[in-house]
């Protein structure tokens, strides 16, 4: 498997912690998307390409080394995603290495809406991480009255299933038009990639 990775020249001297970008889900996976709004103005999102975007935006604007986990753009299993990212970390070292999941997330009812993080259960060293995740999501979303939900706890598999720290960010709700609406939004988009960009610097900063 070849992953897309690049290296600053200037930075080649320097072991920095290794940032694997986890774009999840693929263009045959089913569902992953949002409804097709009744008010006719608001476009249908789907998971698998707007991931896609966000961690090529991520990749680009990081002046370090990073891996997109996901070069294909149909669906990856979970299982062969955490043995790729297994692999990684095994070369780089689990402590070196950092996975940062990206989504889109959805709810049965158009309701809920805003931002989230997740890390697998119990306390681990992805807790900190989380924590910067969130203050840079709480600085750079709440000014445009996105809410900011709890870090959750959950098993996810690709959180379980890792030997590497782990976070995993749900990046506004799919089934709410005004999430929908944002994301949609020049300044929505840039803003999604800005809070992952600031807190991966922020941890590379050590």
């Amino acid at each position: 498997m070849i992953f897309q990775n690049r290296m600053n020249p200037h930075d080649r001297k320097k072991k920095q912690m290794k940032i694997i970008l986890d774009n999840g889900h693929g263009n045959n996976t089913p569902g992953k998307r949002s409804p097709v709004w009744q008010s006719g103005t608001t476009p249908q999102i789907f998971e698998w390409s707007y991931n896609r975007k966000i961690t090529t935006a991520i990749n680009k604007a990081l002046p370090t080394d990073t891996i997109i986990l996901v070069p294909e753009d149909s669906d990856v299993p979970l299982i062969e995603r955490a043995r790729r990212a297994n692999e990684i970390s095994r070369q780089f070292g689990t402590n070196n290495t950092l996975l940062v999941s990206v989504h889109l997330n959805a709810f049965t009812t158009p309701t809920p809406r805003g931002w989230e993080i997740h890390t697998v259960k119990g306390n681990t060293p992805s807790d900190k991480f989380a924590d910067i995740f969130h203050r840079n999501a709480q600085k750079i979303l709440q000014p445009d009255n996105i809410p900011i939900r709890n870090k959750f706890k959950n098993d996810f598999y690709i959180l379980k299933n890792t030997i590497c720290s782990a976070v995993l960010t749900e990046n506004l709700f799919m089934t709410n038009e005004k999430d929908c609406i944002y994301l949609n939004s020049n300044i929505g988009f840039d803003n999604i990639v800005k809070l992952h960009v600031n807190a991966i610097k922020e941890i590379l900063r050590g």
